[in-house]
């Protein structure tokens, strides 16, 4: 039950900061993007959510396994 609402909430923000980011960049300010921009800004955001989930990954699986242990002088 404690996934499905985290799901749920996690996806209710995605939603808002979409639409914040439509209203932000959509209308007819001066702040226009382009559909070439709203591609870089999807890679852009989905490769460093990537990126950051792959190290911190990294980084657990180096503190569990034990390869931190043995750093320092012998």
């Amino acid at each position: 039950m404690k996934t499905v609402f985290l799901w749920a909430v996690l996806l209710i923000l995605l939603a808002a900061v979409v639409v914040a980011v439509t209203v932000a960049f959509g209308g007819d300010s001066m702040s226009r993007i382009s559909m070439h921009g709203w591609i870089a800004l999807t890679l852009g955001s989905v490769l460093s959510l990537a990126l950051g989930a792959g190290l911190m990954a990294l980084s657990f699986i180096s503190s569990r396994r034990g390869f931190d242990d043995g750093v320092g002088p012998d």
